[in-house]
């Protein structure tokens, strides 16, 4: 056999191994994904979801890379080519492995976050940080693993981390600032997802916590998005884990209002307002002063439940109640009045006797 006939029959190898273990791989995962689906119609166990989501997230570029691997592992090759094969081999598989533990990190946060959000905001919370975190440590850890089979001295790469981290530190103290907000408020829980907050003249309820922004859905359904490090610097109203809301209203009635109206009215505000079909809790009603036009009455009460909703409603019912009342005791609200007074004058009189004369 002369050197071309052993270096096409080398070749033709090759490429055999590789088409096989190429072809092999496809079937492998057609068979294992149809079982996965034949399993899901009787029931579907939650560890059948990690391994629907390993096999689906087998790409075909890892298939390629294998094929290829395996085709030039049947040819001769140098210690050096060899070396390099072996290293091809462990980045290959250390990726793939990486790329599925990432896929599985995915799926147990998205499913944790779609339980947790109903029933613990704050788990749902946390589990957003946890997932990145986790990444992080993965990608981290697959890099490592990478470098070490690679022959680079572990030890002295992290030293040398160690130091150019001071650098980084400086270059990018915001996006680290923000980091560390996150963190912040998984521990501290100012707010957790589905809490309605305001931030200075911004306001909605939190959707998404981040290791950089935070996102709210506003009223008027666009989202808003908050950087950590600044979002913390702002004051912050939670009305989520408001428990009673404080009401208080002010009205005024007409000056020429009878005084013994005037007192019995703070009882009568008092009745309307504990009612007792209306969640609420009475605490004053008294008359505050004299306005320009009006005698003001001012009333304070606690709604017990902290919807916002439910506050308008009752407020509705006592705007109502005390509308009655009033108009069944012929008492008028004020609205704004003006008394014009002239001061007599001589000239005046005059006008005001001839007036007089031609009436008579």
């Amino acid at each position: 056999m002369t050197s071309f006939d052993f270096v096409s029959y080398d070749a033709a190898l090759a490429v055999t191994a590789g088409l096989v273990v190429f072809a092999a791989l496809l079937l492998l995962k057609a068979f294992i994904a149809r079982q996965l689906r034949q399993r899901a119609k009787t029931a579907k166990p939650s560890f059948l979801e990690y391994a629907e989501q390993i096999t689906t997230g087998t790409r075909l570029p890892f298939f390629i890379g294998i094929a290829l691997l395996v085709g030039f592992s049947q040819t001769e090759l140098s210690a050096l080519h060899a070396k390099w094969l072996n290293y091809a081999w462990i980045i290959i598989l250390v990726s793939q492995i990486a790329l599925w533990g990432n896929r599985i990190i995915a799926v147990a946060v998205q499913r944790s976050f779609i339980y947790q959000r109903q029933s613990d905001p704050a788990s749902a919370t946390h589990l957003m940080i946890a997932g990145l975190i986790g990444r992080i440590v993965l990608w981290s850890t697959a890099a490592l693993v990478v470098l070490d089979n690679l022959g680079f001295n572990i030890t002295t790469i992290m030293a040398s981390l160690g130091i150019g981290g001071i650098a980084v530190a400086l270059a990018v103290q915001n996006i680290l600032g923000d980091i560390f907000s996150s963190v912040s408020i998984a521990l501290d829980k100012p707010f957790v997802i589905g809490d309605f907050i305001i931030v200075d003249s911004y306001m909605g309820t939190v959707e998404y916590v981040g290791m950089k922004t935070t996102r709210l859905r506003s009223l008027g359904g666009e989202q808003i998005v908050f950087s950590n490090a600044e979002l913390l610097k702002c004051r912050i109203r939670n009305y989520k884990r408001m428990q009673e809301r404080r009401v208080l209203f002010e009205f005024g009635i007409a000056y020429e209002t009878p005084m013994t109206e005037i007192e019995r009215l703070p009882q009568t505000v008092k009745d309307i307002v504990s009612a007792s079909y209306l969640e609420t809790r009475f605490d004053r009603a008294h008359f505050k002063g004299y306005g320009d036009s009006a005698l003001l009455f001012e009333v304070v009460y606690y709604v017990l439940d902290p919807d916002y909703n439910k506050y308008m409603d009752i407020q509705q019912e006592i705007n109502l109640g005390l509308l009655a009342a009033l108009r069944d005791r012929k008492i008028s609200f004020a609205y704004p009045t003006r008394t014009l007074y002239v001061a007599p004058s001589p000239a005046n009189e005059e006008i005001s006797n001839a007036a007089e004369k031609l009436v008579a």
